[in-house]
């Protein structure tokens, strides 16, 4: 149900599932799999793939051992993956007449308010243009401070960004169970987690069938960030043919409820942590369109004060000083300056190169 209710899905498929420990490319499953994707898409959902496996074609395509390599020589073995992953995608995808695109991400991506609202635009755009973008973390250029680690942390991140309604974690198991089902015959399938207390939290931590980087835990602590996101996330079995499929018709997974909504989340986001860096005061025009749900042009910027940058959190008041909203500004305190007062097809003209038309965009502005 949560799945078929859901329009923007992330599925996050880990190495095990495209190449086996023999080091065979699991061809059939992949092909199996672009036909799951074919049919979200028929029904009219957006999907994004975030998918790891660079390392491991890398390896294969050198013939090279991944254990105990060093993070430089494993940097360099990721960039050369990345284009056998894409053209291994790219070869099964084409297939079904799917279009991909790539998009490269490491932790200060999405970590970093700008940077996280430009990638949700380029998802946004691709969305439009028919497009699946495929995920992968950017392993050539991040140093170990900088890097996820594991793709089940960065495909929840990845659904906080895209604002998506569900993430589907494919694993080796059918979800989080009671006890280890390998140990334990009595071990039970959880179906649904409301709240990720210390007993999920014991009960992952003694999971240990998972193949990959931080297995079990990690899967909690993307659960985490998309209940709090407002995003639906379900650990499922993978390794089967038509993974998605059979969510659809068996939902033999584990769910996890998201504890707050999607537009509550958004605007937690917004007017959360970070304090405001400037203020835009506005006239009454403005004040009426943003009231009816648009963006912020210039033309209805009367001052602006403060010194802030793209991305950056603002108040927006009205000319009485009183505060009104709050967002993120698409452009710098120096730029809507000179913008001001001015109508939106003069902006390139005023600045000198072409940029938006929105001073803060409608999803991005939370009305106080």
């Amino acid at each position: 149900m949560y799945l078929k209710n859901s329009k923007t899905i992330v599925i996050k498929i880990g190495s095990s599932l495209i190449i086996n420990e023999t080091n065979i490319i699991r061809q059939k499953w992949l092909s199996e799999f672009t036909k799951d994707i074919k049919e979200l898409l028929r029904e009219n959902k957006n999907v994004i793939i975030v998918s790891s496996g660079a390392i491991a074609l890398g390896c294969k395509k050198l013939n090279l051992k991944k254990k105990n390599m060093k993070l430089d020589k494993s940097q360099a073995v990721a960039s050369i993956g990345q284009i056998e992953l894409m053209n291994l995608f790219k070869k099964n995808f084409s297939l079904k007449k799917i279009n991909l695109s790539q998009i490269l991400l490491t932790l200060e991506d999405t970590e970093q308010r700008r940077r996280a609202i430009n990638a949700k635009r380029t998802f946004d755009n691709l969305f439009k243009l028919g497009f699946v973008p495929v995920v992968n973390e950017n392993d050539s250029i991040a140093t170990s401070e900088i890097k996820y680690g594991d793709n089940d942390r960065l495909a929840s991140r990845v659904a906080q960004i895209s604002s998506a309604d569900c993430l589907i974690l494919l694993s080796d198991v059918d979800g989080l169970y009671t006890k280890d089902p390998n140990v334990h015959k009595d071990g039970k399938l959880i179906k649904e987690i409301k709240n990720i207390d210390s007993n999920i939290e014991k009960v992952a931590s003694k999971s240990t069938r998972i193949h990959g980087t931080g297995g079990m835990k990690t899967k909690i602590d993307a659960a985490k960030v998309c209940q709090l996101s407002g995003c639906y996330m379900a650990i499922a079995n993978g390794l089967s043919m038509r993974p998605i499929k059979n969510i659809y018709k068996k939902n033999n997974c584990t769910w996890f409820l998201p504890k707050i909504s999607k537009l509550d989340a958004r605007k937690k986001w917004i007017i959360s942590s970070i304090s405001p860096k400037g203020k835009l005061v506005i006239d009454e025009g403005a004040i009426n369109a943003l009231r009816k749900g648009k963006s912020l042009l210039a033309a209805g910027i009367k001052i602006v004060e403060g010194k802030f940058n793209k991305g950056d959190h603002v108040k927006i008041s009205d000319e009485n000083k009183n505060e009104f909203a709050r967002g993120l500004s698409s452009f710098t305190s120096d730029e809507i300056s000179k913008i001001k007062g001015q109508h939106s097809n003069r902006i390139s003209e005023i600045l000198g190169y072409v940029t938006k038309s929105e001073v803060v965009h409608k999803d991005d502005m939370v009305i106080i």
